[in-house]
């Protein structure tokens, strides 16, 4: 791509996402689903004009890794660690119901190869978290008792869904797993996650320290997105998600985060205010670069809209989808409203599922009937729960 182009389908991009964002918000939709609608109208689905490339998609991946940064940046970890075990709760069975869901929908019902069964199951066991949050932020509801437990169960879903695929794209390379391989991975991420907040908040004290005394104006968002890069380098060399490595340095970074054991930094809520309002421009840029990457790859013309079996069998495989999603949140002591809730904000599958479609369709599993059925699920649980969540806090609004 010569730079020119890459400058004029940019542009395409960040105007698009912001016209259909504000127009989807004056009817009352959340603006995520403006961006994600400029999407599949820029991209192969509609006009054409823009495919998923490896620099889009690389601008997309920075969006994500800040929209986590900032996530973690308003997180109360207080708030997070009392709701206990309902985050596990919800993770666990946000990915075994729709993994044995999955799996038994296409290897009883429709007669498919096991390894590709167990594909199916892995790719609509994913939660995009970065689509959750930002409906759950476009609702005004991302401090709510329920946001605190989709956000941990996320987190968790998004760590399962890692191993899941390693594991999957192991067996289909090999045709056997490795439990040591995969035990590793596991230890790994837990290690990082314990140990990268304590990491970041003290670089960060590091940081406010030069910020004092520097001349030059910008010190503080070049050294905040250069923690916030490393750490998502660092997430990924562990064998985690980048998107966590990003969650983590904004949970060092949140005023409300302090070390244990006698060790804690003083928090600075002047240095956390200016930090925030610095950094929110650049978040806020990059950000629709990512929810309209999601769109770019939802590529509806490769589906054979007359075949009987895309239908069935997306179909079939979107109602499955929907419900053992629904779950997850019914198996936790909250009010019915709120179990609702929680379930509807861990349905959209978003980036994390295409990549597990991507790999199956990239690996020859997927024949291209089975890649359309569940492009078509992916994109059909992405754009629905932001209307439902709407609608339902209409219906609930003090729970």
């Amino acid at each position: 791509m010569e730079i020119h182009t890459f400058f004029i389908i940019l542009l395409a991009m960040l105007l698009s996402a912001r016209v259909l964002g504000e127009l989807a918000s004056r009817l009352g939709a959340p603006p995520v689903i403006g961006e994600l609608l400029a999407g599949v109208l820029l991209g192969p689905s509609l006009l054409g004009w823009v495919e998923p490339t490896p620099v889009i998609r690389l601008l997309a991946e920075i969006g994500i890794i800040l929209l986590l940064f900032e996530v973690g940046l308003e997180t109360d970890v207080m708030r997070l660690a009392r709701t206990g075990l309902k985050p596990v709760i919800v993770a666990l069975v946000g990915v075994i119901a729709p993994l044995a869901g999955g799996f038994g929908v296409a290897y009883l019902l429709f007669d498919l190869p096991m390894l590709v069964a167990l594909f199916i199951g892995g790719t609509i066991t994913a939660t995009s978290i970065g689509i959750t949050v930002r409906v759950l932020t476009d609702l005004k509801r991302q401090h709510s008792q329920e946001a605190q437990i989709v956000l941990g169960a996320a987190v968790l879903d998004d760590i399962v869904g890692v191993v899941l695929l390693a594991l999957l794209y192991e067996f289909s390379k090999s045709g056997g797993v490795s439990l040591t391989n995969t035990g590793k991975v596991v230890a790994f991420i837990a290690l990082f996650m314990v140990l990268a907040p304590f990491a970041a908040k003290l670089m960060a004290e590091v940081i406010r320290r030069f910020e004092r005394k520097s001349q030059i104006p910008g010190l503080l968002p070049t050294t905040v997105v250069s923690l916030v890069l490393f750490f998502a380098w660092l997430s990924h060399a562990m064998g985690a998600p980048e998107l966590l490595g990003g969650f983590a340095a904004g949970l060092a970074l949140s005023r409300r985060f302090a070390l244990p054991m006698g060790v804690a930094i003083g928090t600075d809520p002047e240095f956390a205010h200016r930090m925030e309002e610095q950094m929110r421009p650049i978040i806020h840029l990059f950000t629709p670069i990512f929810f309209v990457m999601v769109g770019l790859s939802l590529n509806f013309s490769v589906i054979d809209w007359g075949s009987p079996f895309v239908w069935s069998f997306s179909l079939t495989l979107f109602v499955v989808a929907l419900f053992t999603k629904l779950m997850s949140g019914l198996f936790i002591r909250e009010p019915f409203a709120r179990r609702i809730a929680i379930g509807l904000a861990m349905v959209p599958r978003g980036e994390v599922g295409l990549i597990f479609a991507e790999l199956g369709r990239s690996t020859g599993i997927f024949t291209p009937e089975v890649y359309a059925g569940l492009i078509l699920v992916i994109a059909f649980t992405t754009l629905l729960p932001p209307f439902a969540l709407k609608i339902f806090y209409r219906r609930f609004p003090a729970e």
